[in-house]
């Protein structure tokens, strides 16, 4: 699937999510677009990475093959399962490790629990003061820790950019 498909499929999603919580469907779809490069690793219609908890029911989580960056080689116990562990030259961890993550029926039903989530979750707050701002919603929602990756902000910028210019 090429940027522009992703785009054009994926767009409709993004834009009902932001009329109804108004988070800037540029955001949502960078995310997405991040995530999930550009569609070709969503299993189970999973676009964001969002993370299975606990209590999630079997029939709604998969075990996936992911990347962390942790400042501790000790972390062991927060994945079902460790594949390996390097230390990196900024002296944090990359963990290569497999951990449940959502799974859904739809690619909507995707777009609408990921939208849900940043109110679920109380330490986005802040960033959903600047919820249409996509560029400051990014640094906002990296500040609160939805990924490990130390560049996360700048990747979702650069990609929001990219999205901007699609037409």
């Amino acid at each position: 699937m090429t940027k522009k498909e992703f785009i054009t499929k994926y767009k409709p999603f993004a834009l009902e999510t932001e009329r109804k919580i108004g988070i800037s469907h540029l955001f949502i779809l960078a995310q997405a677009a991040l995530e999930s490069g550009w569609g070709e690793r969503a299993p189970g219609n999973m676009f964001f990475g969002v993370k299975a908890k606990k209590d999630t029911p079997i029939n709604k989580k998969q075990l996936i093959r992911t990347t962390e960056v942790l400042g501790t080689p000790n972390e062991k116990s927060k994945f079902p399962e460790v594949i390996s562990i390097t230390k990196r030259t900024d002296g944090k961890y990359l963990y290569i490790v497999r951990d449940w993550f959502m799974k859904y029926d739809t690619p909507e039903e995707c777009f609408t629990d990921h939208a849900n989530f940043f109110f679920r979750n109380k330490r986005y707050a802040k960033a959903l003061l600047v919820k249409s701002d996509p560029y400051k919603f990014a640094e906002e929602v990296a500040k609160a820790g939805y990924a490990t990756a130390p560049n996360y902000a700048e990747s979702l910028k650069k990609l929001i950019g990219e999205i901007e210019k699609v037409k």
